[in-house]
């Protein structure tokens, strides 16, 4: 992995470059005119991640390029605004003011929602144990802009985290969140978005086993859910009633604290 600009970057971004080169423990190159062709032959280089002034992308041979975007989540929230209903707050039950830990972090597309239904009260730790997939999706909260205010200002209040979520979970204080939720990376897709290649591709694949459900449930005063293949097995394997299945094989799986 390398990690360079866009073309004729700015200080700022030369300086951005460095520090996520840095982070990622990755050859910073200087863009210097060359094609990311160029640079992936001259550097042999399978992962090329290109600091731009108002993205982040990966960029990978014979793969659409990687970077942040709400992707559903947009659709999902014009709903809500709308008067809508959506099945994962349903689901999940919660309410203005709670604290929601997303394991499974993602592109954040359900911390979003998350966020816009906890509310500035309310808070979202979004932990991703990847760590390129987590630097890209930092700077994506930060710097993305919807055109909707109350978007923006929900994805901008997601605290990112990186790290593992057994250790995490771990390291937590008994009930000290209302909500834990496992969104983990289904065995058999059930979309074939090429936007969803990228991703897969740097999803760390953890398999969610039966001690980190026991601390979620030791973590959590209101629910711990799982989204997940309604054919998977996970859920009565590890505990949880199925809540909800969807015409897409995806369903929810909740286990009541309170």
């Amino acid at each position: 992995m390398i990690v360079t600009t866009s073309e004729s970057p700015s200080a700022c971004t030369v300086n951005q470059a460095n520090l996520l080169a840095s982070e990622l423990q990755a050859a910073y190159v200087p863009r210097a005119n060359k094609t990311i062709r160029a640079l992936r032959e001259n550097w042999d280089a399978d992962e090329i991640v290109v600091v731009g002034p108002r993205e982040i992308r990966l960029m990978q041979e014979g793969q659409p390029p990687f970077y942040f975007h709400p992707s559903m989540a947009l659709v999902r929230l014009k709903r809500l605004i709308a008067g809508g209903k959506d099945t994962l707050v349903a689901v999940s039950g919660v309410m203005p003011g709670d604290s929601v830990l997303d394991c499974t972090a993602g592109l954040c597309s359900d911390s979003l929602v998350f966020s816009y239904a906890v509310g500035q009260q309310g808070q979202v730790t979004a932990l991703e144990a990847s760590r390129l997939l987590h630097a890209i999706v930092r700077e994506g909260l930060r710097t993305y802009e919807t055109g909707i205010p109350v978007i923006d200002q929900a994805m901008r209040a997601i605290q990112p985290v990186h790290g593992r979520h057994t250790e995490h979970l771990a390291s937590m204080r008994n009930n000290s969140v209302d909500v834990v939720y496992f969104d983990p990376m289904f065995e058999r897709p059930v979309t074939t978005s090429s936007s969803m290649v990228p991703l897969r591709s740097q999803a760390l694949r953890e398999p969610l086993s039966a001690d980190a459900v026991r601390e979620a449930i030791r973590v959590a005063r209101k629910k711990v859910v799982l989204k997940d293949h309604r054919d998977s097995g996970r859920f009565e394997r590890l505990g949880f009633r199925l809540a909800r299945v969807s015409a897409s094989s995806v369903a929810y799986g909740v286990i009541d604290i309170e």
